[in-house]
């Protein structure tokens, strides 16, 4: 796939995004849900090592490339490794399936009710790597814990001036202020953040096209508005500590949002089972999530 192929299939594709990149903190977790103890492995490369098994089990996996997987976010050790004997970027669009990458370095602490992206200073030469690869775009995450306008608005600005960079780069970028599903006050903050996406968007040119990947809001169809958006390719849906079945029902209240979800797509699945008890896991979470995703 060319890029116009590849912002063709993610702007009208019917499907969802795999979220394929936990990173160094996120990793052991990520390894334990798969059966994979502590003890199994010593060190950070043996540990990444662990992780891509998993990743490129999944990539190889026949359902995984029915097309109703659209993209995949991929970790950078990820971008780089290997997956059916060939580059991971290149294998996913072989399957049908866009490659982008998480370029966020972590969070800072929190501040006025957020968590704001830690500096990206080597943030162009890590681009021009991946754009070298085949990618097409980012992904980049910051959170809010609370209803605090000063601190939504500072995230939101922070997401679309990173963003800009990654767009002077040629990839599009998804914009991701995770709000906490668990903050109570959610349902009031989520509309200050819909203002500060909004003047984001409109100070974008009107050439260019960004993806934003949000929590499913409490207020159903909240976003819908921002589905339509000249300047938005694709809204997308984080799972956000959900199950696979609530984040489902949910995001089938939300029409126009699709999936991006890590843990809804990975929770059931186990390093012990064998190929066919993983090939039927995996395909039963795709199908429950690509349905939501275009109901």
């Amino acid at each position: 796939m060319n890029h116009q192929e590849m912002t063709d299939r993610i702007a009208n594709g019917q499907g969802f995004i795999a979220a394929l990149d936990q990173s160094g903190g996120s990793t052991p977790k990520a390894l334990r849900g798969y059966g994979v103890s502590d003890d199994s492995w010593s060190g950070e490369d043996e540990m990444f090592a662990q992780i891509h098994a998993m990743r490129s089990r999944i990539v190889e996996s026949p359902c995984f490339g029915c097309g109703k997987v659209l993209g995949a976010i991929l970790f950078e050790k990820t971008m780089d490794g290997e997956s059916g004997g060939k580059p991971v970027p290149d294998r996913l669009k072989e399957r049908g399936i866009v490659p982008f990458l998480k370029v966020d370095k972590g969070l800072e602490d929190e501040a006025n009710g957020v968590q704001l992206m830690k500096p990206m200073p080597d943030l162009e030469s890590l681009l021009e790597r991946a754009k070298r690869k085949g990618v097409f775009g980012t992904k980049m995450r910051s959170v809010i814990k609370r209803n605090d306008t000063a601190g939504i608005k500072a995230i939101v600005h922070q997401q679309f001036a990173e963003g800009a960079r990654i767009l002077a780069a040629g990839l599009v970028p998804i914009i991701e202020p995770e709000y906490d599903i668990t903050a109570a006050d959610r349902a009031e903050g989520e509309k200050i953040l819909l203002e500060a996406i909004e003047e984001g968007l409109e100070a974008l040119p009107a050439d260019q096209q960004v993806m934003l990947k949000l929590s499913i809001p409490a207020e159903a169809g909240l976003y819908s508005g921002l589905v339509d958006h000249p300047r938005v390719l694709r809204v997308v849906a984080l799972s956000g500590g959900y199950s696979t079945d609530e984040a489902c029902e949910k995001l089938a209240e939300n029409p126009g949002m699709i999936a991006s979800f890590s843990r809804g797509l990975l929770q059931d699945l186990r390093v012990t089972q064998t190929d066919e008890e993983f090939d039927a896991t995996l395909k039963a979470a795709i199908d429950r999530i690509h349905a939501a995703s275009v109901a």
